[in-house]
């Protein structure tokens, strides 16, 4: 429907039926419109975008972690087990050597401490 509206320049020929009708469709377009701010800008709207927000950032972060520390596991497995899956002593008895001094200094230091 394009009805001609008046401007400084040319007189206005829509009825007063069709002004009407003109004005009814704005105002329902205008409440539309403000209904729909009024619920992006509601405080439990606005809660479950930044809930929903920070579950994604926190699930993108695990997922990150996770491969991290899968690539780790694999990485240290590759210099523990030869590619026949045999476990490499010469490798592992120094790594749990070392694994039992640190445990030990920690128990030490913690008994220490309690008394």
């Amino acid at each position: 429907m394009s009805h001609t509206s008046s401007t400084p320049d040319t007189p206005d020929t829509r009825t007063p039926a069709q002004i009407e009708a003109d004005i009814k469709r704005r105002r329902e377009t205008l409440a539309e419109t403000l209904d729909e701010i009024g619920i992006r800008v509601h405080p439990k709207t606005i809660v479950g975008d930044a809930k929903a927000k920070v579950a994604s950032q926190v699930d993108h972060t695990l997922g990150r972690a996770y491969v991290g520390a899968n690539r780790l596991v694999s990485e240290v497995k590759g210099q523990l087990v030869s590619e026949e899956g045999a476990p490499r002593l010469e490798r592992i008895v120094p790594v749990a050597l070392v694994v039992v001094g640190v445990v030990g200094l920690v128990t030490v230091r913690s008994r220490r401490r309690k008394r």
